[in-house]
């Protein structure tokens, strides 16, 4: 089955899509770009990287901005899944959704309405289980943003390892939040995964953070061979 994979850039867009190689042909990537950094459906921290992630993958990218507002975001996200339709032929839409009923369900609704099969390879998934399999692939993911307590500046820029998941696991069992930012406590972005080409490397960067919120801003980055 042809399907476009809606890609943020982040952990769960990019394990999704590794997954989704292995049983369907990925013709394409699907951005959102919104411009509400508060947006109850997208990730926002360094979408801007996702042009570049696209070109280390290998696979057309289909943008689309929106203003952010909740609800009439779905609209732009119907524009942009009717141009993959359109262009490339799309059957299937992937993804990377864990547990969030609120983005499953519109998501399925939109491809409902368009006739299309919505695919959730992440859907219940333990999250730890999910960190560790990230790991084991030799994705490489820096936390991007965190926007919850406990959660401290210092962990902004760190590649998800080991000693991360523990750190996080053990922030799981204390404070209940969501290991994998499902709940929206952390935002990461990918430089480097098994199908990348090519790897990013950071050149600059600023880190903003206030109150156990923060982003770790990539300001200029570029393709270098694996």
């Amino acid at each position: 089955m042809k399907i476009a994979v809606l890609f943020s850039g982040g952990k769960d867009s990019c394990l999704a899509l590794y997954k989704s190689k292995k049983m369907h042909e990925v013709v394409c990537l699907i951005s959102v770009i919104s411009k509400n950094k508060e947006s109850y459906m997208f990730h926002t921290p360094n979408i801007e990287l996702t042009q570049m992630q696209a070109e280390a993958i290998g696979l057309p990218l289909i943008q689309q901005e929106t203003e952010g507002k909740k609800e009439e975001e779905l609209e732009d996200l119907k524009k942009a899944i009717e141009k993959a339709k359109e262009k490339f032929k799309i059957e299937g839409v992937t993804t990377g959704a864990i547990k969030s009923i609120y983005q499953a369900s519109r998501i399925e609704k939109i491809c409902k309405e368009l006739n299309l099969s919505c695919l959730n390879p992440l859907w219940s998934i333990d999250q730890i289980q999910l960190l560790n399999e990230i790991v084991k692939n030799n994705f490489k993911v820096i936390i991007s943003g965190i926007f919850a307590y406990p959660l401290e500046k210092d962990l902004l820029g760190k590649i998800i390892n080991k000693e991360i998941i523990k750190k996080l696991k053990e922030m799981q069992e204390k404070y209940h939040i969501s290991p994998s930012g499902e709940g929206g406590e952390l935002e990461t972005t990918v430089i480097d995964a098994p199908f990348f080409k090519k790897k990013i490397e950071i050149l600059d960067y600023d880190i903003s953070y206030q109150n156990n919120s923060g982003v770790f801003e990539i300001k200029n980055a570029r393709l270098v061979e694996k």
